[in-house]
């Protein structure tokens, strides 16, 4: 035809068959960030002390896992003793514009909502274990809505149903782009429907997990989002907290971070944080060694932190995941390193 301009398309980025770029198919499309290329590229798969991972999602975004007996499998050769295991509160949703199945919540546009039912999930998979399997893991309880003011009823109905859960989390509150990829209003650490959880758990001595972003993205050179740390710890001190990844995520971080996490150790004795997910590699460490401050603070405060993986319903990376704190565990005294690597776990999450 004549008179039609010829249409011309640009696509910007990278595409299959361009030099440099490999395919990727919907069961590696989770391990596409940054944190697990780091990880896939360690060759170290064993941990050189006994550890907990006192940090892993049972199932992925679209509440699929490899099963608790394939976890227990990578414990082994890896070396971790038991671990503290929770479902995923939100579910990626397959959008009908999305030509490809996600994995990860970060692998298109689509939207995340709450998931109920994630809690049921990994309590059938606990369940199915022999008695001397089941010993090894510490489950939580994450299914609700934590901007709902409903939701301490759903977690009272969940702990009264089931004798398993010993502790609550991880609740995802403020979580960079996964906030902005979740349904409904904003959840932060001091969101009014969590302060009767809160209450709840102190009462029946269940310790509470929180992925509670210290600032935003944007901001480098202030805590944003610390106040509402604050206001949690302070209105619940007889509540154990764990904060997650130290309040550090994706694009999240400030030059005098190691203080701010000394200062809200000193001030909150309710308040634990464990290393997991890309803390450790994008914060604490230069290159594979813990910075010395980083060293310093863990050495002033051993009894507060703990290890995790962050894995998320797949485990093959477990091992090389959890022995990338061989380093610093290393560096640490005897007594120090015990501590962190099993003892603080064990204590706050009430194992064996």
């Amino acid at each position: 035809m004549t008179g039609v301009p010829t249409a011309v398309m640009v696509f910007v980025g990278t595409v299959a068959g361009i030099e440099g770029f490999s395919a990727v198919t919907g069961d590696e499309m989770s391990y596409c960030t940054s944190f697990h290329r780091v990880v896939s590229a360690l060759e170290t798969e064993e941990c050189a002390f006994p550890v907990v991972d006192a940090h892993l999602h049972g199932v992925d975004f679209l509440q699929e896992t490899e099963g608790l007996c394939s976890l227990l499998e990578r414990m082994d050769g890896a070396g971790i003793t038991e671990c503290v295991v929770f479902g995923l509160p939100v579910v990626k949703k397959w959008a009908a514009c999305e030509p490809d199945r996600p994995r990860y919540y970060l692998d298109d546009n689509a939207r995340c909502y709450t998931f109920v039912s994630t809690d049921e999930l990994l309590a059938e998979e606990y369940s199915a274990l022999r008695p001397d399997e089941r010993a090894r893991f510490t489950p939580l309880l994450c299914g609700f809505n934590p901007t709902d003011r409903n939701a301490v009823f759903q977690v009272e109905r969940k702990l009264a149903s089931r004798d398993i859960w010993r502790g609550i989390g991880e609740i995802m509150c403020r979580h960079d782009d996964l906030t902005n990829l979740t349904m409904e209003e904003t959840s932060r650490m001091d969101h009014p429907a969590l302060f009767p959880v809160y209450d709840l758990a102190g009462s029946r001595d269940l310790p509470v997990l929180v992925h509670q972003n210290s600032s935003s993205v944007g901001h480098h050179d202030r805590f944003e989002y610390l106040h509402e740390v604050r206001n949690a710890l302070e209105g619940f001190p007889g509540t154990t907290f764990v904060w997650a990844h130290c309040g550090i995520s994706r694009r999240v971080g400030h030059k005098l971070y190691h203080m701010m996490v000394e200062d809200m150790l000193g001030e909150f004795p309710n308040l634990f944080v464990d290393l997991s997910w890309v803390v450790y590699d994008q914060t604490v460490c230069s290159g594979r060694v813990p910075k010395k401050r980083w060293l310093d603070l863990v050495a002033k405060y051993p009894d507060r932190f703990m290890l995790g993986s962050d894995l998320c319903g797949h485990f093959q990376h477990l091992g090389k995941t959890m022995a990338r704190y061989n380093t610093l565990l290393e560096l640490l005294g005897g007594d120090e390193r015990d501590l962190v690597a099993s003892q603080n776990a064990m204590r706050v999450w009430r194992m064996r």
